[in-house]
């Protein structure tokens, strides 16, 4: 029961990331709020595992590389780009489909057991429920939700979730392989400053001023993301695979959208309409129905 505890409390967690982001947007460009939120998640991890994580064989770097590159940089890079030209709600529901995304490469990588007719059911389903949320969310204009900045905000979002998908089957390796999870959780976010830092420094801009970054709201907002959402909920999430599995730790995920939904509504003050309401049951019955394997 433990352990189902700890993935809701990481699921909740990521769900209202969306909105702390939205905030710090207002005075942070996207590689900044990034750059500054590994980097404290890294600290903290340091903190925990000081140790140096010596792995079994030189070619396993290769996949803490890629799972930097994919899930830290790349994933939210995209996300808080997004973010800039579409709403926290729409962003929320559709990075949750990574896990249709995350079957269809298990697929390609050999794995062909959630492949069948309700699969490719529910993955229409959710599918046409993101693109209900996206008009929803971005006016009551229709005209205007389909605009060039949501549709491209949407885009990057839908781009996120692939990539988050590929991250997943990179640390279903990384777990594989035995290594302990806080010391290679560490290791991945090493990788990923290491792609962020040249690219924040070329493209990110000039950094807020000291008093502007040191705003309560805004400071708040980065330990936040810092201390809980990456260095805790990611090794609460390591842990929860590890004892629940892949399988049962991902229907969490389907929570995101509703709780990114409630939040933005709540807190950023989103607009709530029939089609936002539709489209988030449509997402959510879609990925439930996508990922229940065939009865024996």
């Amino acid at each position: 029961m433990k352990y189902h505890l700890v993935a809701l409390f990481t699921v909740f967690v990521w769900g209202t990331t969306f909105v702390s982001t939205k905030v710090l947007l207002a005075s942070l460009s996207p590689l900044w709020i990034l750059l500054l939120r590994f980097a404290i998640g890294f600290v903290v991890l340091c903190v925990l595992r000081p140790r140096i994580l010596r792995l079994r064989e030189r070619r396993h770097e290769l996949l803490f590389a890629a799972a930097g590159a994919t899930g830290i940089a790349a994933y939210y890079l995209l996300e808080n780009v997004a973010l800039v030209f579409t709403t926290a709600t729409a962003v929320g529901v559709i990075v949750a489909a990574s896990p249709l995304f995350t079957a269809v490469i298990s697929a390609l990588l050999g794995d062909r057991s959630f492949l069948s007719v309700r699969f490719f059911a529910g993955f229409a389903l959710a599918m046409g429920g993101l693109v209900v949320v996206g008009f929803g969310a971005g006016s009551d204009d229709a005209a205007a939700a389909f605009g060039a900045d949501a549709f491209f905000g949407n885009l990057l979002a839908l781009l996120a979730a692939l990539v988050w998908a590929v991250y997943s089957v990179l640390v279903q390796r990384i777990a594989s392989l035995g290594y302990e999870t806080i010391a290679s959780t560490k290791r991945t976010f090493l990788w990923g400053l290491a792609f962020i830092v040249p690219a924040t420094a070329l493209f990110g801009g000039g950094l807020a001023s000291p008093a502007i970054l040191f705003q309560w709201g805004n400071a708040l907002n980065l330990l936040f993301l810092g201390v809980v959402a990456s260095a805790a909920c990611f090794v609460t999430w390591g842990i929860s695979v590890k004892h629940l599995g892949p399988t049962v730790s991902t229907t969490y995920i389907y929570l995101v959208p509703a709780i990114t939904a409630t939040a933005s509504i709540l807190l950023l003050g989103e607009p709530l309409n029939a089609p936002i309401v539709a489209g988030v049951l449509m997402t959510v019955a879609g990925l439930l129905l996508s990922q229940r394997r065939e009865q024996e």
